[in-house]
């Protein structure tokens, strides 16, 4: 239990700081604008850049971590991302940001393959639930603290010297891992010798895989359209104030952060993940749905929204034990590769087409398909268990 908290210690730290790395150049974006004369366009490539290299690097590198072990990259990807941050403090020119944005893209590209991986091969399958409840934790909590952090670290000590302390944070961690590497195992070493009846590419084109990399893809789709607009649509459907809108997106995604340690913990006491992930994803829909058709008073539609954060966050630990049953032995990193490339892509689907029926007079409908993209989500994740289901015993067959 002792080396099992070290590991969830390790990996969740640096899990933190992958996400909070992500959502620290928004702080910088006004900063910015006045310091290399730029247009938000521009401002927005930098976020575009890292979040679009990190999504096209993940399965790649999942590849080479099953094959070579997931540690030395863990560092080397932890590595990147905290040099890559304390370099834009000198940058002299935008283009150097945008250069640094790749690199720490490519760095952050190494943090789901690597993370399952290790978790996978360290914890104890009775807690592996908790496991990943935990890391998922970490990860939101990261998005949560960076943009306060940066705004208060750049009024205090200026943008330069902010971007070189968060960066340097990151040194320290490197060297953890370094010192504690032989508290984190991963599956490579492990499995190497027995090897999947599918490998490769061949086994992220099966069914399961692109079923899951669905499932992934269609969650994210829902969370990123109603982060992006739940405060328009509040303030415009419903005649909420913006302060009273804010405070409800706010608790929506401290109900979902709260939600991951509780679905954690869940996980590991169950065995029917599916059904469980799946009334958890209805409630949330069902919530979203009561909002989009009822005129609550405003503190009655911060609890929905509360509820239905929980119940989606709750929903999020069982989805990966279940991708991580589906995957053969020795092919976690791939696979978490593979598929977790869906979170970042449907980030970037969902908010440009919500945005365009706001603008053509339907903000109504944009919770009413926030609900419909969850249910949606089902259906994949229930027919790739199904399908996982089924090659299992046609790979022993063929092993």
């Amino acid at each position: 239990m002792k080396r099992e908290i070290r590991v969830n210690a390790l990996i969740g730290t640096g899990h933190f700081l992958s996400h909070f790395y992500m959502l620290v150049l928004p702080p910088m974006f006004l900063v910015w604008q006045n310091a290399f004369d730029v247009s938000f366009a521009q401002l927005g490539l930098t976020v575009a850049l890292m979040s679009g290299t990190t999504a096209i690097l993940q399965t790649p590198v999942g590849f080479l971590v099953d094959k070579y072990g997931a540690r030395r990259f863990l560092v080397g990807g932890t590595l990147l991302m905290s040099l890559s941050v304390a370099c834009m403090g000198f940058a002299t020119a935008f283009w150097q940001i945008l250069a640094l944005a790749v690199v720490s893209g490519v760095g952050n590209s190494v943090i789901h393959p690597a993370d399952y991986a290790i978790l996978a091969g360290s914890i104890d399958k009775s807690r592996m639930g908790r496991a990943f409840g935990i890391h998922t934790f970490n990860g939101n909590l990261g998005f949560a603290v960076a943009p306060p952090v940066m705004a208060a670290l750049t009024l205090a000590i200026g943008w330069r010297e902010s971007l070189m302390v968060v960066g340097g944070i990151g040194l320290p961690l490197v060297f953890a891992i370094l010192l504690q590497s032989r508290v984190l195992n991963d599956q490579s070493g492990a499995h190497a010798e027995q090897g999947p009846a599918v490998s490769g590419r061949a086994l992220l084109l099966t069914k399961p895989m692109l079923l899951f990399f669905g499932f992934f893809m269609l969650s994210s789709c829902a969370g990123a359209g109603l982060q992006a607009w739940l405060i328009t649509v509040l303030h415009q459907v419903k005649g909420m104030g913006l302060e009273a809108a804010s405070t409800t997106l706010t608790g929506y995604m401290v109900g979902a952060t709260a939600g991951v340690l509780a679905g954690g913990y869940a996980a590991d006491k169950i065995t029917r993940q599916l059904t469980f992930a799946a009334s958890l994803t209805i409630v949330s829909a069902a919530l979203i749905l009561l909002v989009a058709a009822l005129n609550l008073p405003d503190p009655l539609v911060i609890g929905v929204m509360f509820a239905s954060g929980l119940a989606v966050g709750a929903s999020r630990t069982p989805r990966d034990v279940m991708l991580r049953d589906a995957a053969p032995p020795g092919q976690i990193g791939k696979v978490f590769g593979f598929v977790s490339s869906g979170l970042p892509l449907g980030q970037a689907i969902t908010p440009v087409p919500f945005g365009w029926l706001i603008d053509k007079g339907h903000p109504e409908m944009v919770l009413v398909l926030v609900a419909a993209i969850l249910m949606a989500s089902l259906m994949c994740a229930g027919t790739a268990q199904a399908a996982a289901a089924e090659a299992r015993p046609l790979a022993s067959a063929r092993a």
